[in-house]
């Protein structure tokens, strides 16, 4: 019977951690145990780990900040499991997700995974719309959790497992931030180890909650993609650069009105075409017109983030050094 150790690392998110634990005290499959990692915040969670002990078996460890991979590392180096899953802390648990885990790996032996993400039944369309965003064909999210996807499977570490010998070879995350997630999953892969997709098992995940705040979390996963081809030149991919392309058409259909109605009026249409679409296929999906309209907007300040966050990665001078301590 697998053991499975969560590790969750957390930074001044006491509610969400409440919320998050909570969830896993309704799973069917019980064999697992929880390893709360506050990575030196100043809003702590203990008092909320503290009333989880009886229903849990979970340990509260504090340390000085280091950002989320080192974090991960560190409960992976404490925890007992078979197999180490991570979960961000603005994540719900579906009830039966362990169970769904362990039924697949009796059948499809994986030594690292990951599960796509949904959204709650609970969250605010807002909520919805940006989820809907970071997962929908109409944009980059549609790669992500995706039976289709393209090529091996890269686990993200919102929802990932990885077997304690993946750990024990690999030593963990190299880095703590900016795509530490991508560079430890090619480095998974390289190793020769075998990860894939398990459909079934999906997280809430709630992101985040204005647009203000998605924006400037998605800039920095475009930077995070920049830094992660400096490890791995060649892994930055022709999708991965469709936000940068997406801002550069922006741009140059902008300035065509100033020396060309028809190519101006022929962006205009594309670019609603688009737009009505995002609208349609998210209204229908959410039963929400509401979301439907909120994940135009959604869509747009993804796009936008991510891509403007690509550019200004590409055009720093920092040389070919990648990324690693902040």
């Amino acid at each position: 019977m697998r053991f499975f150790s969560v590790v969750i690392p957390v930074f001044n998110r006491p509610d969400e951690v409440d919320e998050l634990l909570k969830s896993l005290t309704l799973q069917t499959y019980t064999n697992f145990d929880v390893i709360i990692v506050e990575d030196g915040s100043t809003e702590k969670c203990d008092q909320i780990v503290e009333s989880y002990l009886s229903q849990l078996s979970i340990q509260y460890l504090f340390k000085e900040n280091s950002g989320q991979g080192f974090s991960r590392n560190y409960g992976f180096e404490r925890a007992k499991g078979d197999y180490f899953v991570v979960f961000d802390s603005d994540c719900l648990i579906p009830e039966d997700y362990f169970e769904k885990v362990n039924q697949f790996l009796d059948h499809t032996p994986l030594d690292a995974f990951g599960g796509p993400d949904k959204a709650h039944p609970s969250f605010s369309p807002l909520q919805k719309a940006i989820s809907y965003s970071m997962t929908s064909p109409f944009t980059t999210g549609g790669i992500r959790g995706s039976k289709n996807h393209a090529g091996t499977f890269h686990p993200r570490s919102f929802n990932m497992g990885i077997s304690r010998e993946v750990f024990e070879k690999t030593k963990g995350y190299k880095i703590t931030r900016m795509g530490e997630d991508i560079e430890f999953s090619i480095r998974v892969i390289e190793a020769g180890f075998k990860t894939g997709l398990i459909p079934d098992a999906f997280v809430y995940h709630k992101r985040r909650t204005s647009f203000s705040h998605f924006y400037k979390q998605l800039h920095f996963f475009g930077r995070a993609r920049i830094n992660v081809n400096r490890f791995f030149p060649g892994e930055l991919k022709a999708i991965h650069a469709l936000p940068a392309v997406f801002v550069v058409g922006l741009f140059v259909w902008l300035t065509t009105i100033f020396y060309s109605t028809i190519l101006f009026a022929l962006g205009g249409a594309l670019l609603t075409l688009f737009t009505f679409a995002i609208f349609v296929h998210s209204s229908i999906l959410n039963k929400s017109m509401d979301v439907g309209i909120l994940s135009i907007s959604a869509a747009f300040t993804q796009l936008t983030g991510y891509g403007m966050g690509m550019i200004s990665e590409v055009l720093k001078p920092r040389g070919n050094q990648p990324f690693s301590q902040k």
